[in-house]
């Protein structure tokens, strides 16, 4: 099973060049650190920041630079940095080609719940809301099971929606996913996980077709 840093690898790989992308909190923030050094992206935080580069080194953090998850951050030549207003314009105007965001459960229709669990306290879905409405092109970044084994693909979400047939592709420690009129299509699979492994850990259905490749993370 993969890691974090590994989930984060292989999504990296879907990060082409000349893109403006948007990293949400938990893993998708990794994203950054791993993207080809031959490929132009953009990638922008809802704070306000624009050319975002990978997080610093210990030692090397600067407290006033940091992303939509307050974390520290370096920046790439001809960053810029604006107001939360010219930021979500940017996002509701759909200049962001690719968003990454994390997820509570992702159901095989493509919704996505990453905003409320019932009876914790919560200031509001944020920006969350407007990302999911405008981006095109959504993956999310999550982990296949939760705490107690019990599956976050789902055929239906139990949680309260961030939004509804958003999501494109999912990316878990066990499994590539594509959202498909007919559900989850698997594509790829952990390095030494099996495709038994993977529908035993899934509620939703599976589309299988043929051999089911290994992920490539390196």
């Amino acid at each position: 099973m993969l890691s974090k840093e590994d989930i984060a690898k292989r999504i990296a790989k879907e990060v082409k060049d000349g893109y403006y992308v948007n990293l949400g909190i938990g893993i998708p923030t990794l994203v950054a650190n791993y993207v080809q050094p031959n490929i132009s992206v953009e990638f922008q935080s809802e704070n306000g920041v624009l050319g975002m580069g990978p997080f610093p080194f210990e030692g090397e953090e600067d407290a006033d630079l940091i992303n939509a998850g307050k974390q520290t951050i370096t920046t790439l030549p001809g960053a810029s940095f604006f107001d939360s207003a010219f930021s979500f314009g940017m996002i509701r105007g759909q200049h962001v080609d690719l968003t990454i965001l994390g997820a509570m459960e992702v159901s095989e229709n493509g919704d996505i719940a990453n905003w409320k669990i019932p009876g914790k306290m919560v200031k509001g879905m944020g920006g969350a809301m407007d990302l999911v409405a405008s981006a095109d092109n959504i993956i999310v970044a999550m982990m296949h099971v939760n705490k107690a084994g019990e599956s976050k693909i789902l055929k239906q979400c139990s949680l309260p929606l961030t939004g509804v047939g958003c999501v494109k592709k999912v990316v878990t420690e066990l499994a590539v996913l594509e959202v498909t009129p007919n559900g989850f299509k698997l594509l790829e699979r952990a390095p030494g996980v099996s495709v038994e492994h993977i529908i035993a850990a899934t509620e939703a259905h599976l589309i299988i077709e043929g051999d089911i490749p290994e992920m490539e993370i390196a």
